[in-house]
């Protein structure tokens, strides 16, 4: 037999003192790869989104929609690699989320966008503000959470502790936001009695004006004298209540009136604008003891990019630890309420575990068919492998997390397939005896070396193009292909030059008589039974034809099963988390209390489940946000009619209900107390995949406005007479009683009082804005000057009306001598999506068809039957925005868009594969007909693939169609074995049939090792709930397809090539003659 590359490779190598030194280089620089890739939970999902706001006071959504919002879209939608504009115009402000394409360089966009911006600085209008950009990274979210709470110590005491605590978390290193929630900061309120205010001729806006001139100090130059040089400081800032109560604001019957004549003035705690309480859940062994929630503050915290969670959170909470010592009170208990550090610890030392059994349990495979020995070869090779795998994922700037391991675990089965065709084929030609060790070995590695490397690379063209998934879920997917990709290279090169000098030293000593004869009987025993199964097919036709009539049915039956529902389609299902969330939304106008007493209801609920060990309420303030909140924009929820409730787990070995059915069990009974005081509540769960507004969205357009929310009105009726919908939201907001004062100007100006005054003087009394602060340098925060009525002065609109304002002639005018009073319902905010008027509905699913494939698909017919102005129609799309608003549209996104962009995709990668390893095969056999006979493969796993998701009642998700992707390359590269082999036995002359039996006979021990690698790598993840797809398809596939494999495929190959190899022979025999 010529030498080929694989021969040539092995025979350097083979007796190399080099190849020793090699293998322990490889091994060192692996190893300490590992301590140097920082270890996380979730990939780094590149989200390209920033916000853009803008303020303009007072104005109506329509005006900020026409002021503000057209004129920004028009300039953003023209950056290059912009996909989308969001916009919300609310009152007084305006909110635009510029969505950049995935995969466009992070920081050239930003660039592109501030340049742009900057550009039209001066476009506005006077009273509308600059825009102010703030950029959103998946960093932003917090990988850890602290909770101080106390029994003895008010949120007001807590928040100051916080507050210590935080400024020293800061001074550790790769630490990047640090931000104190709930608990209410030191504020110097002053409260004003309007009675005092009158006598003495004084308004609040002059009170305030008094404020800012008296809080003011400057260096203001310095003087010479005496040929040395002086600074002079003027002013002096107000540092305490005593300099803030002097000040003297007026002057009454030529005396001075103090502040403190006219208000009280009280430095503490501020008003309270949120609440956040801790309590404990019923598995918690605090339950019962103690009373049910305390006040709480939360400190979270988020890291650098790149940097590794794990590390970080331990020095923070060894620090934590040493500030009890002399900051943190011993009645103040500090909880970690989330830690995605160790969660990204844990994840990844379960992951090597699993990825270690894997190795040991194919290392046993092998020994069993191939002694001791033998799995020795195997076992040194894949380590190696996997330590030059590490070592590229370090050079690449990977990070040690679920997807990159994963695709580790995902090949352990595969890349161990070179080393085991290597070796087993070394072993046999050892035990042989026809040639000397030496020659014995390149022959081995000769004979199947090149249809090795054939195999392989069938192999990385069927994962490889998996990398090229567009759409959010590109980033999250990629690593998985391309580690894949690179430990099958690597494991290639370690079978061509490790494997033969481990194999030529290990196995040739294997050598005895008593070895030879049993080896023999192994063979011959193994080639009865292939040939007892395979020879009835070869001889009988119709016995050929029943076989491949059942095996297309089956194919066809399995097929349809999709289209059941016996197997259903999903993106991604949800991962075991030891975290959820509960977001509250209470009708506009619901009070602070209202809200947190609803709360707390659903709170109390939520600790009596067994599975709860500890809850945070957040009410008027969000919980620190997950990877949902990102996208969701959850940091920018508040306001007295909101609550989030952050829900922690016990760990997930400690329970037996995985995190997504604790939130199904809770969330009818939560609906239930929701309905009973009109809220909306939505059980949020982090996303196995990359984050989206919700898993159900449904976008409507249309030419009005108003009717738009009638149809939006009607869409969510459907949702919520669907079953499996659960969650319904639409983001249009109640009803809100607003009372406009309109200032008479006539009245105003007889009286010596300018409108601006009058706007000045409720809004600073009323909204409690900052006036100035106080100047303590001790304080980590601003202390912020206030003014105030008492809250007897303010309780209603009669109230209100009696405040008076200062003339210019000193004279104090109510105001209800200079307003008209309009009572008026609040302009709601308009939402626009790339330049279009937009109304949001959004839903989740939760049953037993978890997929919003099935949902959307079902209420096609309902979509239809919407009442519509007349004269108007509805369209409904899946993808891409509609192309006019002259007729309704209602567009599906959120997870349904994802699962279509990456089902699309794949099934294009599926394609190219497909085309690739054709052409492969096509180079490598030099004929076309051979590699579709070899392919027949691909589409023999389906079978085994669909049954097996059935069996088994799982998801058909993305990472299912992954394994059946990368299942193709395997079940290819075994056809390749197989059938390669029958052609060299067809070369030296042997007939076709009995070619076949011999090829099967010696082949099906590699094919069956092989196979029975990957099902035991694939089968350490059958457990994962995100992976088990993939594992399924890995495992049930490469059973089926295996049998099928070493049964049709023959047969197929007996069939179209019977003809060929028969001329063959008789024009042999003729010339033989």
């Amino acid at each position: 037999m010529q030498e080929g590359i694989s021969g040539k490779i092995a025979n350097y190598f083979i007796n190399s003192k080099l190849t020793i030194l090699l293998m322990v280089a490889l091994m060192i620089i692996g190893v300490y790869s590992s301590f140097l890739i920082p270890r996380e939970e979730e990939p780094q999902i590149i989200i390209p989104m920033a916000d853009v706001m803008v303020s303009y006071p007072g104005a109506s959504p329509a005006e900020v929609e026409s002021r503000v919002v057209k004129p920004l879209e028009n300039i953003l939608t023209n950056i290059k690699g912009v996909e989308h504009v969001h916009s919300m115009a609310m009152n007084g402000q305006a909110m635009l989320i510029v969505q950049f394409f995935v995969g466009q360089d992070i920081e050239r966009s930003y660039v592109k966008l501030y340049d742009e911006l900057m550009k039209h600085e001066n476009m506005f209008q006077s009273g509308i503000s600059k825009p102010i950009i703030k950029t959103r990274s998946i960093d932003d979210v917090p990988m850890l959470g602290l909770t101080l709470w106390s029994e003895n110590y008010n949120d007001f005491q807590l928040r100051q502790i916080a507050e210590e605590v935080t400024s020293e978390i800061k001074k550790i290193a790769d630490v990047s936001n640090t931000k104190v929630i709930g608990g209410r900061n030191r504020q110097l309120k002053i409260v004003l009695d309007k009675d005092k205010m009158s006598e003495n001729n004084i308004d609040a806006l002059s009170i305030l004006q008094l404020i800012q001139a008296n809080n003011s100090s400057s260096q203001s130059g310095s003087f010479v004298n005496n040929d040395r040089e002086y600074l002079i400081t003027t002013g002096k800032f107000l540092t305490s209540s005593e300099d803030v109560e002097n000040l003297v604001v007026g002057v009454s019957k030529n005396m001075p009136v103090y502040l403190k004549q006219i208000a009280s003035i009280e430095d503490g705690a501020s008003s309270p604008v949120n609440y956040v309480s801790f309590g404990f859940g019923k598995t918690n062994g605090e339950y019962g003891k103690s009373k049910s929630e305390y006040p709480a503050v939360t400190i979270s915290v988020a890291k650098v990019k790149g940097a590794d969670a794990m590390k970080i959170s331990e020095k923070i909470i060894a620090k934590t630890e040493a500030l009890r010592q002399n900051l943190i009170p011993s009645d103040v208990h500090l909880e970690v309420t989330r830690n995605y550090g160790e969660t990204a610890s844990h994840k990844v030392s379960e992951l090597l575990l699993h990825l270690g059994v894997a190795i040991v349990a194919v290392t046993i495979l092998v020994m069993m068919a191939m002694g001791w020995r033998g799995g020795l070869v195997v076992f040194f090779s894949v380590p190696l492998t996997f330590a030059l795998t590490l070592f590229s994922y370090y050079l690449l700037g990977y990070t040690l997390n679920r997807i990159t391991l994963f695709a580790l675990v995902f090949v352990v089965g595969i890349v161990v397939d070179d080393s085991i065709i290597i070796a087993e084929n070394m072993h046999r030609h050892f035990k042989m005896k026809r040639l000397p060790f030496k020659q014995a070995a390149i022959f081995a590695i000769n004979e199947v070396g090149n249809p090795t490397i054939l195999a392989t690379f069938t192999v990385i063209a069927a994962i490889l193009p998996m990398a090229f998934v567009s759409g959010m879920m590109g980033p999250y997917m990629s690593p998985m292909p391309i580690g894949a990709s690179i430990a099958m290279l690597l494991s290639l090169f370690v079978a061509l030059t490790v494997t033969p000098y481990l194999g030529f030293h290990l196995l040739r000593e294997k050598e005895s008589q008593h070895d030879k004869e049993e080896a023999g009987l192994e063979t011959s025993r193994l080639y009865k039974l292939y040939n007892k199964i395979e020879r009835p097919f070869l001889e009988n036709k119709k016995k050929r034809v029943f076989l491949l009539a059942g095996t297309v049915l089956l194919l066809l039956g399995s097929a349809a099963m999709f289209f059941t529902k016996s197997v259903v389609v999903k993106m991604l299902p949800f991962d075991n988390k030891n975290e959820f969330q509960v977001v509250i939304d209470m009708p506009e106008g619901t009070t602070l209390e209202r809200t947190a007493a609803v709360t707390k209801e659903i709170a109390q609920y939520l600790s009596d489940n067994p599975a709860v060990v500890s809850y945070q309420n957040y009410v008027g303030t969000s919980a620190p946000i997950t990877f949902n909140g990102l996208v969701r924009h959850y940091d920018l929820r508040g306001g007295s009619n909101m609550a989030d409730i952050q829900v922690n787990l016990l760990h997930k070995e400690d329970r037996h209900l995985q995190s997504h059915d604790i939130a199904k069990e809770v969330r009818p009974d939560i609906q239930k107390i929701a309905k009973k005081y009109g809220a909306n509540v939505k059980v949020i769960e982090v996303p196995p995949g990359p984050p989206v507004l919700s898993t159900l969205v449904a976008e409507i357009y249309g030419p009005d406005y108003e009717e738009q929310i009638k149809v939006a009105n009607q869409v969510k009726s459907i949702l919520e007479s669907t079953s499996d919908i659960v969650d319904i939201d639409w983001m249009v907001e109640d009803n809100q009683t607003e009372y406009k004062l309109e200032v008479d100007k006539e009245k105003a100006m007889l009286n010596g009082i300018a409108p601006q005054q009058i706007v000045a003087n409720l809004t600073y009394l009323l909204r409690e804005y900052p006036v100035s602060n106080l100047y303590d340098e001790r304080s980590n925060d601003n202390v912020s000057i206030v003014l105030s009525l008492d809250n007897k002065d303010k309780s209603t609109l009669q109230d209100i009306q009696n405040i008076k304002i200062k003339g210019n002639q000193s004279n104090m005018v109510s105001l209800s001598d200079l307003v008209h009073i309009k009572k008026d319902t609040l302009q709601k905010t308009v939402y626009r999506k790339d330049k279009k008027r937009v109304v949001y509905v959004t839903a989740d699913m939760a049953g037993a068809l978890e997929s919003p494939v099935y949902a959307i698909l079902g209420m096609d017919k309902k979509i239809q039957e919407l009442k519509l102005p007349e004269g108007y129609k509805v369209n409904e799309l899946y993808m891409g925005q509609p192309a006019d608003e002259s007729d309704f549209t209602v567009k599906w996104d959120g997870e349904w868009q994802v699962t279509l962009e990456v089902f699309r995709d794949l099934g294009a990668a599926f394609l190219i594969v497909i085309i690739i390893i054709y052409m492969l095969i096509v180079g490598w056999f030099k004929n076309f007909k051979t590699p579709i006979v070899m392919m027949t493969a691909i589409p023999l796993s389906l079978i085994g693939i669909v049954l097996g998701h059935w069996a088994l009642g799982a998801f058909f998700t993305a990472t299912s169609f992954i394994g059946m992707i990368a299942l193709a390359g395997v079940m290819v590269r075994n056809s390749v074995l197989l059938i390669d082999f029958i052609e060299i036995r067809l070369h030296d002359g042997i007939p076709l049939k009995q070619a076949i039996i011999e090829a099967g006979a010696v082949r099906t021990t590699p094919i069956l090792l092989t196979t029975g690698a990957v099902v035991i790598g694939a089968s350490i993840i059958l457990f994962d709930p995100i992976f088990q797809g993939l594992a399924i398809s890995l495992v049930a596939g490469a059973i089926v397809s295996t049998i099928l494999t070493l049964v049709v495929v023959p047969i197929i190959y007996y069939i179209t090539e019977k003809k060929k190899w028969e001329k063959e022979n008789i024009t042999k025999e003729v010339e033989s003659k």
